[in-house]
């Protein structure tokens, strides 16, 4: 457990320092150590608010949170995280969400260290990704923004740090509406057993994402971080495909 309450302290700092809150590779984590599926979105979805709550109040305080342009997204976004954690899942069928989001998440991180030419998306089609990565993040324990900054990047939709600022509040809401659907569709001890079992895993992704929001990203290069998480996320995803997959 040491170890990788040392792993998730190190995931929360990296993730936290450029405004997201790791779920992807908590998941990862988890998942590869071999913890119960049906406890592995909680305690994802936990550790999300932990390291994005600090820095979201900061990004908000220091005003790079336009309220008109982001709440449509988060009103469209939280209902369906709510509604993706109150959905009972067998494992073959979570380990197939879980699997498939983490090779998007490393696809998606891929995309991000890429300069790209911009794109243009709609504004219904952005409501419409907004809800879709809600639903998926409900379902998996991975807060979305990991799958929405790439697209706001590629987009031109703002600053890179405004797009961290959203991705970081977008993290914090989904998280909380997905554990909550998580908490109602098992009982109160969905909460309870993870916090008593793992609860030296939250203690390392506070001190880690303090840390990160803090100090920010000054001496690691994200782009190598970038990398390193896509491939240690996108090696999850495959062995997460092949054990729901591979002896059928």
């Amino acid at each position: 457990m040491l170890w990788l309450a040392g792993l998730f302290g190190v995931v929360a700092l990296v993730y936290a320092s450029v405004g997201f809150g790791g779920g992807s590779t908590y998941t990862a984590l988890l998942a590869l150590w071999g913890v119960d599926y049906r406890l592995i979105p909680v305690i994802a979805l936990f550790c999300n608010i932990i390291v994005v709550t600090g820095g979201s109040i900061r990004f908000v305080r220091a005003g790079l949170v336009s309220w008109p342009r982001v709440l449509p997204l988060l009103l469209i976004s939280a209902p369906l995280a709510f509604a993706g954690g109150l959905v009972p899942l067998k494992q073959v069928v979570f380990l197939t969400i879980l699997g498939g989001a983490l090779l998007a998440s490393s696809i998606a991180l891929f995309m991000q260290a890429d300069k790209m030419a911009p794109r243009n998306v709609s504004k219904p089609m952005l409501l419409v990704i907004s809800g879709g990565v809600g639903l998926l993040a409900g379902l998996s324990g991975i807060g979305g923004g990991i799958f929405m900054a790439p697209v706001l990047h590629l987009i031109r939709w703002a600053e890179a740090r405004r797009i961290a600022a959203f991705a970081s509040l977008y993290i914090l809401i989904n998280s909380a509406a997905g554990l909550f659907g998580q908490i109602i569709k098992s009982g109160a001890h969905a909460l309870a057993e993870p916090a008593m079992q793992y609860g030296l895993l939250l203690g390392a992704v506070l001190v880690g994402g303090q840390l990160g929001s803090l100090f920010g990203m000054r001496y690691l290069s994200p782009r190598l971080l970038r990398t390193v998480t896509a491939l240690l996320v996108g090696y999850a995803a495959l062995r997460l495909l092949w054990q729901a997959y591979g002896s059928a």
